[in-house]
C-alpha cells in the first residue's frame, strides 16, 4: 500500500494539540497513558532518592 493511499484511509485521525496531551481525561485514552507514565517516573525518582537518602543516613 502506497503512503498517499494509507494517509487517505487515516483521515479520522489528526495530531493531538499540546493541551489536549494535558488535559486531565478519564478512561481508555490517550492523555490517560500519558499521565500513567508520568506517574511512573515520579514514583520511581521518589523510590530511589528514598532508598539513597536511607542508605546514606544507615551507613554514616
Amino acid at each position: 500500500m502506497s503512503l498517499k493511499k494509507e494517509n487517505e484511509s487515516n483521515q479520522s485521525t489528526r495530531p493531538a494539540s499540546a493541551s489536549e496531551l494535558n488535559s486531565w481525561k478519564r478512561g481508555f485514552t490517550p492523555q490517560a497513558e500519558i499521565w500513567n507514565g508520568r506517574m511512573a517516573i515520579a514514583g520511581l525518582i521518589i523510590l530511589l532518592t528514598i532508598l539513597l537518602v536511607s542508605n546514606l543516613i544507615l551507613s554514616a
